[in-house]
């Protein structure tokens, strides 16, 4: 029988008799329901946050987000199982998973504690005077934070922690696919001392929700992780307030002849399978210098083949499932295009279900949709490259722009890949994805506007800056 959930209105859990229904994608059955939220509660949770009293010190943001690391890495397994039987990912990703989110809890916490000032001394100049200029950080009053299911954890973990560590009240809309992880986190933030002001966790139709809460003028920045196409209706609607969208990508990974074969091959396989290939960052295309395509398609298909398919429940599985059937289908109809254009399945291409197996795909055009669209999911397409400068050209041409990995020995060839790809974020011998918790995110073009998150960058985000000065002599 499916367990009952709660939606949360400041701390407090929403009751309902509308609920929305969780499948595991891996089995179809029906495992939780979680209570609906109407309009009326979305204005409620609004006003409660608006309606916030004493500010927390620096210090108790800091406990509340460490002792909800510590609760969260001894409920490790138990998040790892949840996640699997909401997202499909396989137990080996969602450990890694919930290992993340305890990164961004235990940054955010440290940067709780820091003192984000500067000091301008005013007598630098002729015009200058014995002063000296102060700045501080303010929290925001209120930010939302909309969240997708591919990371439905630490997606929510990179919300939640930089606006406690803030100070700032935050309102989360997690996605209807995936909402029992951020539930239950939330939980673990309220029962560690976090008060129900800060923190409201909505879950029901666009129109009670999320739009509401994009449309309202009291929300000061809408943070937003998920497709271009609801990110630009985001940007287009949500008025004058700050506005965070990371959105979507096509990753590629350029592997040049002077590559170390093994790491190209090693990168190639984690980038474009991990997460069942459902990462922003993913590797969604692999372009190979012709003069190495045959050596490395051969080693690539050889790993690729070890990267099992089959039930996420298991610790032998390396891919799971993708978030639903019909996300299933439209990659195999991707798959079909391609084919229809001349490409060559070397690997996998199989489906049941939600579960798509890993699939490398050979002499890819590079018109296919595959190529000039975001594929979320386990699909490997190779195409070949004359060169760096052919490389760069066709990594260039698409409407996205938020990472990329070189492989690479040659130091000037990856400068060339730092200075001229048109993205967010280069990696050398790395897979596009790399990042620590702490660091700048964020893409350019129709991934993103160029606002970085990363715990650091998110904290600057859910604060205003304020300058003061005094005499100085």
């Amino acid at each position: 029988m499916a367990s009952i959930h709660h939606s949360y209105l400041a701390g407090q859990p929403i009751q309902s008799d509308r609920y929305v229904d969780v499948y595991n994608p891996y089995n179809n059955e029906l495992i939780a329901q979680v209570t609906e939220c109407s309009a009326v509660h979305t204005q409620q949770a609004i006003e409660k946050a608006l309606g916030l009293g004493s500010r927390l010190t620096r210090y108790e943001r800091f406990e509340i987000l460490d002792k909800t690391r510590r609760a969260l890495l001894a409920e490790k397994e138990s998040f790892a199982k949840l996640i699997t039987s909401e997202a499909g990912l396989c137990l080996r990703e969602t450990l890694y998973e919930v290992g993340r989110a305890c990164d961004v809890l235990q940054f955010s916490a440290m940067e709780a504690l820091k003192d984000d000032g500067q000091v301008f001394s005013c007598d630098v100049s002729p015009q200058g005077k014995a002063r000296k200029i102060f700045t501080l950080r303010e929290p925001l009053n209120l930010a939302v934070a909309i969240t997708p299911f591919n990371h439905p954890l630490n997606q929510v973990a990179h919300k939640l922690g930089p606006a406690i560590a803030a100070g700032t009240p935050i309102i989360l809309k997690p996605s209807e696919k995936t909402p029992l992880s951020a539930i239950r986190l939330a939980e673990l933030l309220y029962d560690n001392g976090l008060p129900g002001e800060m923190l409201s966790v909505l879950l029901g139709p666009t129109q009670a929700v999320a739009e509401p809460l994009v449309l309202d003028e009291r929300v000061e920045l809408v943070s937003f992780t998920g497709s271009v196409a609801v990110g630009k209706h985001i940007a287009k609607t949500a008025g004058y307030k700050k506005l965070v969208l990371e959105l979507g990508g096509n990753d590629p990974l350029i592997i040049l002849e002077d590559a170390d074969m093994e790491l190209a091959v090693h990168l190639a396989c984690e980038g474009a399978f991990r997460n069942s290939g459902q990462r922003c960052t993913a590797v969604k295309r692999i372009l190979v210098q012709r003069s190495i395509l045959d050596a490395f398609t051969e080693a690539f298909v050889k790993k690729a083949a070890r990267y099992t398919s089959g039930d996420p429940g298991s610790m032998d599985t390396r891919v799971g499932t993708v978030i639903d059937e019909p996300s299933a289908e439209r990659l195999s109809q991707a798959v079909e295009n391609a084919v229809a254009q001349g490409a060559k399945v070397l690997l996998g291409g199989g489906r049941k279900g939600a579960l798509l197996e890993p699939t490398v795909i050979t002499d890819v055009p590079r018109d296919a949709e595959m190529v000039t669209s975001e594929s979320f999911g386990p699909l490997a397409p190779l195409l070949a490259v004359d060169d760096m400068d052919d490389a760069i050209q066709l990594t260039n041409s698409t409407p996205y722009g938020l990472s990329s990995g070189v492989v690479t020995n040659n130091m000037e060839q990856a400068l060339k890949a730092v200075r001229e790809l048109k993205c967010g974020t280069v990696n050398i011998n790395e897979v596009p994805g790399y990042r620590i918790e702490c660091s700048p995110f964020g893409g350019i073009k129709d991934s993103g506007l160029g606002i970085k998150e990363g715990v650091i960058e998110a904290i600057k985000c859910m604060t205003t800056v304020k300058t003061f000065s005094l005499p100085w002599g």
